[in-house]
């Protein structure tokens, strides 16, 4: 079964089926560009990680909502991949100066994440909001609203919750300081996701469940789609419709396309091909769509117990994306 693509001659809307689409940063951000180019938008949901959400300079800061709201808002950096186009760095510059003064042990004026002028009304408006006592799925659907957003993006959970990464070198930090500050180029020893008692949001939680469609971006199994899976019943809840649960391999040939993905399955006891991403989805969705690189291992992962789809999942362009978007919701209304 197709997914419709658009509306027809006669200026008619198409029905569109429900998507909900597991989301991490770029890969999930570059997916959802592709799928609201072949449902109405108004249809798709984005569940984002938080676990990557960090604190900087007293701001809140969600690296993985951010990016997704700015490319379909057609306004990221293309060349990073994060962060706005055409920014400016003043204030990183000006912090420069009070590096010298600062005490030893200090966590002031950090300089090592660096947030673009344009990026930082982001942040001043999500933090003054959290701190009048909105609730962070409020204040996303307010920020997604203001970039002139159709579709939903919620975040996994209101509550805290934090991802750390325990490195060889430098113990157990907090997730951006193994990504940015040591741009992720240290050995992984063990992932924590340090939280209390938090729980996926009610409305995360009704769109798993009505959707027709639940995808698994290509994003990080590990540290982008994890810390989703990590919540309270979400595993159980993508079990009860395995059937239509498609995941996206992030594995291209071996190798991730973005990020630390490869070296982090490998470091921790799991392999870095399409196999070992069918081995970390095979009980919480029945599908895994791999790329044209991979084909040779499709009967690999169809004997893993996942059923296997083969295309073009590099999304260099968004005609790709689109045609990866169609594989992908094809596969899911077909199971």
């Amino acid at each position: 079964m197709s997914a419709p693509t658009g509306p027809d001659r006669s200026g008619a809307p198409p029905t569109s089926p429900r998507v909900t689409v597991i989301s991490g940063g770029v890969g999930a951000a570059r997916l959802l560009s592709g799928i609201v180019q072949v449902v109405e938008p108004a249809a798709v949901t984005a569940v984002v990680n938080t676990g990557d959400d960090t604190e900087l300079h007293g701001l809140h800061v969600s690296p993985d909502l951010d990016t997704i709201v700015y490319t379909l808002a057609n306004a990221i950096d293309p060349e990073r991949g994060w962060g706005l186009v055409d920014e400016t760095w003043r204030t990183m510059a000006a912090l420069e100066r009070y590096v010298a003064v600062r005490p030893d042990g200090s966590a002031a004026a950090p300089t090592w994440f660096n947030l673009g002028d344009h990026d930082l009304a982001t942040h001043f408006y999500r933090t003054a909001r959290l701190r009048e006592g909105a609730d962070l799925t409020t204040v996303t659907a307010e920020i997604a609203t203001a970039w002139g957003l159709a579709l939903r993006v919620l975040p996994m959970t209101d509550q805290r919750f934090r991802t750390r990464i325990e490195t060889e070198s430098d113990g157990l930090i907090d997730f951006q300081d193994y990504f940015v500050r040591l741009r992720h180029a240290v050995p992984v020893r063990r992932i924590e996701f340090d939280h209390d008692d938090a729980r996926l949001t009610r409305q995360a939680r009704a769109a798993i469940v009505d959707a027709d469609v639940v995808l698994i971006a290509p994003s990080n199994p590990l540290v982008s789609v994890g810390p989703i899976r990590a919540l309270p019943d979400v595993d159980a809840l993508l079990r009860d419709r395995r059937d239509s649960v498609v995941a996206i391999s992030p594995i291209v040939g071996g190798a991730a396309l973005k990020g630390p993905a490869d070296r982090m399955l490998t470091e921790l006891g799991h392999e870095a091909s399409v196999i070992g991403v069918a081995s970390l989805y095979r009980d919480v969705a029945s599908t895994l769509v791999i790329d044209r690189a991979d084909t040779a291992s499709a009967e690999q992962v169809r004997s893993a117990g996942m059923r296997c789809e083969v295309t073009d999942t590099v999304m260099s362009a968004p005609g790709v994306a689109a045609e990866l978007a169609r594989t992908a919701m094809a596969a899911a209304l077909s199971g």
